[in-house]
């Protein structure tokens, strides 16, 4: 969910594959394995997102958007998810980066720290971005 294109997301996910290569040895076992590879997989993907913000931006057109597959047992709250995925491609990589921080329950401080910016910042930021993605989710004609 952190890149738009195909290409991106195959790009993320070679470079989360090096990086965990790379960093193996540096796992010093406080956790577990699986939460290890987690924060670097974020880490990395902030990282790319980055790199990618200095990259020209094109329109994402909802149709090329990544299909979210689900059980139909909660199809209510696949419906929902679905929706918010969609707004979220309209958020910039920094707004992403934020919400997706905030969803993982990092405080305003872990965000900022991640961000290179101040905890005020995060909280503004943050809050601003909550209320772009309403106004999205509105715009694509879905009540919230």
């Amino acid at each position: 969910m952190y890149m738009d294109t195909s290409e991106d997301r195959e790009d993320l996910m070679q470079e989360i594959i090096l990086r965990l290569w790379t960093n193996y040895q540096r796992f010093e076992g406080k956790s577990s394995f699986s939460t290890w590879m987690y924060r670097v997989a974020v880490n990395t993907a902030i990282t790319f997102l980055r790199k990618d913000k200095r990259r020209p931006q094109t329109s994402t057109e909802l149709d090329q958007l990544p299909e979210i597959k689900a059980e139909e047992t909660a199809s209510g709250q696949m419906e929902q998810m679905k929706i918010f995925y969609k707004a979220v491609h309209y958020l910039n990589s920094i707004e992403k980066a934020l919400i997706f921080y905030f969803m993982e329950g990092l405080s305003h401080r872990e965000i900022s720290a991640h961000l290179g910016i101040s905890e005020n910042n995060a909280r503004v930021k943050l809050s601003r971005t909550k209320e772009k993605l309403q106004e999205i989710i509105k715009q694509l004609g879905y009540e919230s």
